[in-house]
């Protein structure tokens, strides 16, 4: 598994229909207020993540693809990273309306409320990945989080469980007797989960120093841990 970034981030994925838009924006907006962003920064990014997660929406798909987004704040809270990955194809492209239009202003206003954006191949995937960047001074960020699959988390993490934050002790996987895989989650407080390979968790990122500062806690208090 790769190292978690340094930087918080969380991400998370939409079903294509029209309430996304709505659920982006609030997810940007209770984790801003949790980075205690001023209302200019939180206005401005709902703006442009609401653009850049219509027009991921509008664009076709094969299948029920979703869409997914990821926002990260950046420089030590100076910089607002918002990303949104679709499997459409063809690049968006700022189109030039006169007064009188009622539409295809999207792009115009991501381009004038951000300090830079642009497009990106999807990483391990088919589509693109659309981005915003906006200055955030003054931002205080705080812990990152990011959904990711049950047979990925390692002893160490913090899982989030029923609205808590549970530290993983030990990891191990089962087959089912049809061949199927599931994971099995120790928990320092509470019982283990047990879920699908594939199911989502939502683990805490952090910095290379506190992950390992997190797995020699565990240690000391659960001894041993073992993970696969």
């Amino acid at each position: 598994m790769a190292e978690p970034s340094a930087y918080p981030e969380f991400g998370f994925r939409l079903v294509r229909s029209r309430s996304s838009v709505a659920r982006a924006r609030a997810a940007l907006r209770a984790r801003l207020g949790e980075w205690r962003a001023g209302q200019a920064l939180a206005e401005a990014g709902e703006v442009v993540l609401s653009e850049l997660v219509t027009n991921a929406l509008r664009a076709p798909a094969s299948g029920d693809r979703m869409v997914g987004v990821r926002i990260e704040c950046r420089e030590r809270g100076g910089l607002l990273r918002l990303e949104v990955s679709d499997a459409g194809e063809g690049r968006p492209v700022v189109r030039r309306v006169g007064a009188l239009d009622t539409a295809g202003r999207g792009l115009v206003l991501v381009e004038a409320l951000a300090h830079r954006w642009g497009v990106d191949e999807r990483r391990g995937g088919i589509g693109k990945t659309v981005w915003a960047e906006l200055l955030a001074p003054g931002v205080v960020p705080g812990p990152g989080e990011a959904d990711v699959a049950a047979v990925t988390v390692r002893a160490g993490q913090s899982v989030r469980v029923d609205g808590a934050w549970r530290t993983v002790c030990g990891v191990r996987s089962e087959r089912y007797a049809s061949g199927g895989l599931f994971v099995v989650i120790g928990l320092e407080e509470g019982p283990a989960l047990r879920l699908q390979a594939g199911e989502a968790v939502t683990v805490r990122t952090g910095g290379a120093s506190a992950s390992r500062a997190t797995e020699a806690r565990v240690r000391s208090v659960a001894g041993p841990v073992s993970s696969s």
